[in-house]
């Protein structure tokens, strides 16, 4: 299993303060994709651009679909690539894990009630995701942690110690809040617009 695999899996299990919302999830998994082809040596920074460096088969569908996107040219930005491969992306892993939501798009559930939560099917992959979430995995609680999944010793998880690493983590966050960002500003469009037709 992936790192993404073992995202999904997290937002699915672990209670957070805050719905996850389909659009957090699919940037994040993108980003949980790229950093297992940065640590299998598949793709590689060059400065702020992702280049492709030894094309490999990892196992995994979903994984090798993303590896391929990266020898695309012309080269691109971490956020741009995160952006470009994120669309839709938190469905699939959901089907995939057998724990699709119906299509809905937002919020993608109430993290606080469990019970309407979609749980994984694969027990194995559950107790593999799970044990690297309780063992603090830096990785992980990072990219949780951008969706709004807060890990009970987040104040106590080191950084990613690979640069590489690091700057997708951060990257996730940064387009996660410009998703955001996004989101207010159409809510307060629409509400302006509906407070004209009101007026009228």
């Amino acid at each position: 299993m992936t790192t993404a695999h073992d995202l999904t899996i997290v937002s699915l299990d672990v209670p957070s303060d805050y719905p996850v919302e389909r659009g957090d999830l699919s940037l994040a998994l993108a980003g949980a994709e790229l950093i297992d082809l940065l640590e299998a040596g598949t793709v590689a920074l060059d400065g702020p651009l992702l280049r492709p460096v030894s094309p490999g088969v990892s196992g995994d569908r979903l994984l090798d679909e993303a590896a391929s996107l990266v020898g695309q040219e012309p080269a691109e930005p971490v956020t741009d690539w995160l952006w470009r491969r994120g669309d839709g992306l938190a469905g699939r892993y959901l089907a995939d894990a057998g724990a699709d939501d119906g299509g809905r798009r937002r919020p993608l559930w109430n993290a606080r009630r469990g019970a309407d939560r979609p749980a994984p099917a694969d027990p194995s992959a559950r107790r593999r995701a799970g044990e690297r979430w309780t063992g603090g995995d830096p990785v992980l609680v990072g990219l949780a942690a951008a969706v709004g999944i807060r890990h009970e010793s987040a104040d106590e998880v080191a950084d990613p110690e690979d640069d590489a690493v690091a700057t997708v983590v951060a990257a996730v966050h940064d387009a996660v809040v410009e998703l955001a960002a996004t989101r207010q500003r159409r809510s307060i469009e629409g509400a302006a617009f509906d407070n004209i037709w009101r007026a009228i």
